[in-house]
């Protein structure tokens, strides 16, 4: 897979040049060609080079076990064990289980504190990252918490688009690519904040955050983790709402009464993340940035109105930056 370059040549022909990079099926061509020049990787290396290494020990394992059933007579053993060895593990099987990854999109599901991460791998995710100028009106809002929620701190505030648990190093540059590939052609979205809700929402919550809307972001977050599994790589089984966490609770803590934002920023650009778990809660390093560099659509680019209905089109979202 190639990086396309700024000044970028002109659009294949099947790709209409009147359509708007921010369209579905615009990023899904692009997956597409992203698909078409990578190869296909089933399964991350470090995945391939443990099964290769359990095969190996389960053959030396048989080996082991055929000279313990020679030996029988005068060890008084049982078949394929001699006297003071330890019996065989059966053919095929590692010596230890991979930890389990119960990660999460950092909102949608809580990630544990514990620290376990598959060797040889990093929790990686791409997000749009929340402006400064929303930090106070969300700063305001978590002022209201009380009891055990541990509240996000301002430079975490992000919206998770695709969340990939378990990245060999390796792999990281292909991460890359994929997302200068699906982004450098869109243009940069009008984000909306709504109203607040809890995950789960019945019962004992774990997770309090704000809702988020922006045209064409679902489509964004599909087209991500569409490139991600051609690459081979995995990423979580929740289905994708835009919603920005500002709180997780780590104990008894009542629920915060709902709220509703009217607040929204222009989001030119989504980054990669690195999530490192820590005790005190994840810490994220930038791994790279993208920039939307498509231009935004002028007025004359905007659909007539349909002379068959006397319904005026919809006024833009107006937002407030504060």
């Amino acid at each position: 897979m190639k990086i396309k370059k700024t000044n970028r040549p002109p659009r294949p022909a099947s790709t209409p040049a009147s359509a708007p990079a921010s369209e579905p099926g615009a990023l899904r061509r692009t997956v597409a060609e992203a698909q078409a020049a990578a190869p296909r990787r089933d399964r991350p290396a470090s995945q391939s080079a443990g099964n290769k290494a359990a095969g190996n020990k389960g053959a030396a394992s048989r080996g082991a076990g055929s000279r313990g059933l020679g030996s029988r007579a005068s060890s008084g053993g049982k078949p394929g064990e001699s006297r003071g060895a330890k019996t065989a593990r059966p053919a095929g099987r590692p010596d230890a289980r991979p930890a389990k990854d119960t990660g999460s999109r950092d909102g949608s599901r809580p990630a544990p504190d514990d620290g376990h991460q598959p060797a040889g791998t990093q929790r990686l995710f791409f997000a749009l990252k929340v402006p400064a100028n929303l930090v106070g009106p969300l700063r305001e809002a978590q002022r209201k918490l009380r009891g055990n929620w541990r509240r996000v701190d301002a430079d975490q505030l992000h919206v998770t688009l695709a969340y990939l648990p378990a990245v060999p190093v390796d792999r990281v540059d292909d991460l890359k690519r994929l997302g200068v590939t699906l982004m450098q052609d869109l243009a940069p979205m009008q984000v909306s904040l709504r109203g607040t809700g809890y995950y789960p929402n019945e019962g004992s919550p774990r997770v309090w955050f704000v809702k988020v809307e922006a045209e064409g972001l679902p489509e964004l977050a599909q087209a991500l983790r569409d490139g991600i599994h051609a690459l081979g790589l995995e990423t979580d089984d929740q289905p994708f709402k835009g919603h920005i966490t500002l709180a997780r609770k780590k104990g008894p803590a009542p629920r915060v009464p709902p709220l509703t934002f009217t607040h929204g920023w222009q989001a030119g650009g989504a980054v990669l993340y690195r999530s490192i778990l820590r005790k005190t809660g994840p810490i994220h390093e930038t791994a790279s940035s993208f920039r939307f560099r498509a231009p935004l659509p002028t007025e004359t680019d905007a659909p007539l109105p349909d002379p068959s209905t006397d319904t005026p089109p919809a006024a833009p979202a107006v937002t407030d930056p504060q």
